[in-house]
């Protein structure tokens, strides 16, 4: 393992000759090398001043160093090497994350980056965009090194934290009558885990998972060491249960006082993590009380562009049928909604025609899950094609912390079919201003409103648009989110690889063979190595799913531009399908 340490004055001959040995690896010749001398020699009295840095392999032995020269506004990375040796070891990808480190404690806001064409292809899988310029015959790149964003830090209050991916157990609670039994998919869902903090110091997982994911993961995001304990509850909704039957593990967990963090609060979690169980904190999880509680919000106005669904309660299934059927005869659409329902589960669009189609508002609702129903309002978008339409479904995230004070996160774009979520983007600019402006607006507002009913935690409001710039609010979501999940993630590369990331996480991308874990791995290997060619990266977010009889992988994908997110989700999803071919295809 390697680690690094400031260069000593007294070694700059022996660093010089590294350089000069590390330059001479991609092939060129003595004359070039002659010519490159100069610039390449360190001198004692250099060392401290381009604050180099070296990396020391587990003997001793130097094997790289960097430099980070000037300061201010606009700084370089001067220097770059690894001993040939080592190359492939990570040392590259150390020093570089080093110097990115060092240039935000700094203030650096640009670090401009004169890359040997035969680098070039490193700091572009390390999140350095190329740009005009630079000296003949090197490549111009230049990065913005941050710090982690202050929401990150303020949520796990700047420590690792202990993950634990109760996804099943949270669900269970509400008794949501669209949802299996024993919560196999929330069980899948639960390795998200990995990502309910910027950086883990263990999970607990329901599931068995592969081997090599969590190691693939820590390299893709930057992490030290990370515990996995997995297979604690194959079935049914009692993880947190199933982790207090091991008091070893609960000790090894919560010895370190470490914060747990849960996808959703529940009771049995608050005994694992010795937090008082509050259970009328999550009242507005119930899309009733969420919509009460948007009301209240827009009563005390200044919130202009956002407007309440009309919603009604249905008493029986037969009133909620008539309802359904006045509506459509005058034209009008309805959601029909569970009070209950994660995912869009419990969500169905009755249009006129859809319930024409299937015979009436009786013969629709015989094949709906039985439970409590909400009738609410249809609000049109655009129509297919029109400009705004990618833009139907977002959503607010925030949290509120122990002192009961709201930190805002974000705004994301979501992906959502027939009322299902199947994904969704984060990042600069994805939401545009005018839009973004008055959502975050009214999502803090309902923020202070929770906080102030006693509940801390993390937690979402959607909006549906309406293709004229407004937007009505649909529900929150008193828990982690998918959304969640790629703020997370787009906050620990910004600090690793310099700010502006967008990031994507698709829920289900189908593989085209059932995968073991061995070939799992490697596919998940080349999809990595193939997004860093195109300056993107692949992460696996839910590898747990690849040999079930459908089988299925959930991913996250970052890129600094649109252009290249979407191509890295196009490359996944075709090399996705593509893994049964072999197999599959007749003879030529």
């Amino acid at each position: 393992m390697e680690r690094l340490r400031a260069a000593r004055p007294e070694e700059a001959r022996a660093l010089t000759a590294l350089v000069l040995r590390s330059k001479a690896h991609w092939g060129y010749d003595a004359q070039f090398l002659a010519s490159c001398a100069a610039e390449l020699t360190l001198r004692p009295d250099e060392v401290t001043a381009r604050r180099v840095v070296v990396a020391q392999d587990g003997r001793g032995a130097v094997v790289g160093l960097a430099s980070l020269e000037g300061a201010g506004v606009r700084a370089r990375l001067g220097l770059l090497f690894v001993e040939p040796a080592a190359i492939g070891r990570g040392v590259g990808r150390l020093l570089y994350r080093d110097v990115l480190r060092r240039a935000t404690a700094l203030g650096v806001g640009r670090l401009l980056i004169d890359a040997d064409p035969h680098a070039a292809g490193f700091y572009r899988a390390m999140g350095a965009v190329a740009g005009p310029g630079g000296p003949e015959g090197l490549v111009r790149f230049e990065v913005a090194p941050v710090a982690l964003a202050g929401w990150a830090r303020a949520w796990t209050g700047g420590a690792r934290s202990v993950h634990v991916g109760n996804v099943a157990e949270f669900n269970a609670q509400f008794a949501d009558a669209s949802l299996d039994r024993e919560q196999l998919a929330a069980h899948h869902y639960a390795a998200l885990a990995a990502f309910y903090s910027p950086e883990p110091a263990a999970l607990v997982l329901p599931k068995r998972v592969p081997a090599g994911w969590a190691a693939l993961v820590g390299r893709q995001l930057g992490w030290g060491e990370v515990e996995v304990y997995d297979g604690l509850a194959e079935s049914g909704p009692g993880l947190s249960r199933a982790v207090r039957a091991r008091p070893a593990l609960v000790e090894r967990l919560t010895g370190a006082g470490l914060p747990l963090v849960p996808w959703g609060l529940t009771e049995p979690f608050g005994r694992l993590a010795g937090r008082p169980w509050r259970p009328d904190e999550l009242r507005h999880e119930s899309k009733s009380a969420s919509h009460a509680l948007f009301g209240r919000v827009l009563a005390g106005g200044g919130h202009p562009g956002i407007r309440l669904p009309a919603q009604w309660r249905a008493a029986t299934r037969r009133a909620a049928a008539r309802m359904l059927a006045r509506r459509a005869a005058v034209g009008a659409g309805s959601v029909l909604k569970s009070e209950y329902g994660v995912g869009g589960s419990g969500v169905t669009v009755v249009t006129p025609e859809r319930l024409r189609a299937a015979g009436g508002a009786r013969a629709l609702l015989r094949r709906l899950p039985r439970g409590p129903l909400l009738v609410e309002e249809y609000v049109p978008g655009p129509a297919a094609g029109e400009p705004g339409g990618d833009l139907r479904d977002l959503t607010y995230d925030g949290f509120v912390d122990g002192a009961g004070r709201v930190h805002e996160v974000g705004a994301a774009v979501m992906d959502v079919a027939d009322g299902g979520y199947r994904g969704a983007t984060v990042g600069p600019g994805v939401v545009p201003a005018g839009t973004e402006g008055p959502l975050l607006a009214f999502g803090s507002a309902v923020g202070r409103e929770l906080a102030a009913a006693g509940y801390r935690g993390w937690f979402d409001v959607d909006f549906v648009s309406d293709g004229a710039g407004g937007l009505a609010p649909t529900e929150t979501n008193l828990r982690l989110t998918g959304p969640a999940i790629a703020f997370m993630v787009a906050a620990r590369l910004d600090a690793l690889r310099g700010a502006g990331h967008l990031v994507r996480i698709a829920d289900r991308v189908d593989l085209g063979a059932r995968l073991p874990d061995a070939q799992l791995d490697e596919l998940c290997g080349e999809l990595a190595r193939a997004c860093a060619r195109l300056g993107a990266v692949f992460v696996p977010a839910i590898p747990t799913a690849a040999f079930e009889p459908a089988p299925w992988l959930g991913v996250l994908v970052a890129a600094h531009s649109r252009q290249v997110l979407d191509a890295a989700e196009a490359l996944v999803r075709t090399e996705a399908l593509a893994v049964g071919r072999p197999f599959t295809d007749g003879p030529a």
